[in-house]
């Protein structure tokens, strides 16, 4: 089947993908190229939550009916999370949180035991990978080359020179900015080797391509991997830690309250066992219904098909896009390969806020512009001076330097791709 024929295929999965939007001459149909933000709904996410909806109960707290059935569909949904990641389900467990971002800071919590102690984070992390480790122990960073990609000669020097001292590795599956994707297998390989676990960011890899944390012996086992729903066409608030019992065994919760206690009293408190203690208050079984709902609508597609698909479509788009003048992209190069489907652009002569600003008020394309909650890296992409850094800090946002970000779901079409280029031509000639 072609890309095209897949691609129509794909978009009856959606919700509202045929939604008109005010622009500034009348209604356009929508196009979404901000997916790396987040993704609409599938249809059968929604169904999912409409059939549970007259079943919605506590967790763990009722011995009601309608109870008991939220509960079995809430545990249940560790399994299935265990299962599309490929870990071991005797050793791991998973803990439901709000979204990737509150899953690292509970990492950052509950994992640093010395302030002495080591972590690796990259100059290509989000925000969310890098600033809840800065206040808990020394955190290193693991160099990118001139296209932003990750230096692995630089994490194994590191790993090296700290001498047993790196306890964590934590790395993006995939850059929200560059959509550059690391091989996390052989970062594990490389940690392992020198004492150290590996922490997977896979926000933006997991609704693009299959993630396999492999069995626990082996040396290429991802030991922790953090990822969010409404990247993956579940945006109903609900996220998840996958990792290993034993690392929430020790120690009390971030958080405490209901749900986290086996016996209180007035001076003493028995906490439950890992996951049960990390999940403080009403669980979201709403959320956890529309994950595994997504799930298995991404399985039944195939990760393998979709990652395939998108690819083409990127590179049918950085093709176009090359095309016009006063462009340039980022992380374009090598025929887009290590790749999910993320374009990061700028055009000379012209700020992203206006570029962005024009295409959703004149357009009705939703793109992305700024920094994407990863200044660091976009700071690096840019080769901006620390002279010059310091200077923008002090300015309005819209003045600030950035680029324009588009980012393709398994639904978008090259069709879009076409009117995207034909808006930006547009744009450049009347600028």
């Amino acid at each position: 089947m072609s890309t095209t024929q897949l691609n129509k295929k794909y978009r009856k999965l959606i919700v509202g993908l045929n939604k008109e939007v005010p622009v500034r001459k009348g209604k356009l149909r929508y196009i979404n190229f901000d997916n790396a933000a987040t993704t609409p709904p599938f249809v059968s996410v929604i169904d999912s939550i409409v059939k549970f909806s007259p079943w919605y109960s506590s967790i763990h707290r009722g011995t009601g009916y309608k109870s008991k059935v939220s509960s079995k569909i809430y545990e249940e949904a560790r399994h299935k999370v265990l299962r599309f990641l490929g870990a071991e389900e005797k050793s791991n467990t998973v803990i439901f949180v709000k979204n990737t971002t509150e899953g690292l800071n509970k990492l950052s919590y509950r994992l640093i035991e010395n302030k002495e102690w080591v972590v690796l984070s990259t100059w290509m992390e989000h925000h969310s990978n890098d600033l809840p480790w800065r206040d808990k122990c020394k955190v290193d960073y693991v160099e990118i080359d001139e296209q932003g990609r990750l230096c692995l000669w630089d994490l194994e020097q590191k790993l090296r020179r700290y001498r047993g001292r790196v306890k964590f590795v934590t790395v993006t599956g995939a850059s929200n900015v560059t959509g550059y994707v690391n091989d996390i297998h052989k970062i594990a390989y490389l940690a392992h080797m020198y004492g150290a676990k590996i922490i997977v960011d896979a926000a933006q890899l997991i609704p693009h391509a299959p993630i396999n944390m492999k069995p626990d012996h082996c040396a290429e086992h991802i030991d922790f991997v953090v990822f969010s729903a409404h990247k993956m066409y579940a945006p109903f608030g609900i996220g998840a830690i996958v990792g290993p019992k034993k690392s929430f065994e020790r120690g009390a919760p971030e958080y405490k309250g209901g749900g986290t206690v086996q016996v209180v009293t007035r001076y003493s408190v028995d906490w439950d066992d890992p996951p049960f203690k990390e999940e403080a208050g009403s669980p979201n079984i709403i959320g956890v219904v529309a994950l595994v709902a997504a799930i298995e609508e991404l399985t039944k597609i195939g990760m393998d098909t979709i990652r395939d698909n998108e690819k083409e479509l990127m590179n049918y788009a950085v093709n176009r896009l090359k095309s016009l003048p006063f462009i340039h992209l980022y992380g374009c190069y090598h025929k887009c390969t290590e790749r999910v489907g993320i374009i990061p652009f700028i055009v000379h002569g012209i700020p992203h806020s206006e570029i962005a600003k024009v295409l959703s008020e004149e357009s009705a394309i939703g793109v992305r512009n700024g920094c994407f909650c990863a200044q660091p890296y976009v700071q690096r992409l840019l080769k901006l001076t620390p002279k010059e850094i310091e200077h923008y800090r002090y300015l309005p946002e819209h003045k600030k330097p950035g680029m324009v970000r588009v980012s393709f779901g398994l639904y978008n079409t090259k069709s879009e791709v076409d009117r995207l280029v034909s808006e930006l031509k547009r744009l450049i000639r009347h600028y």
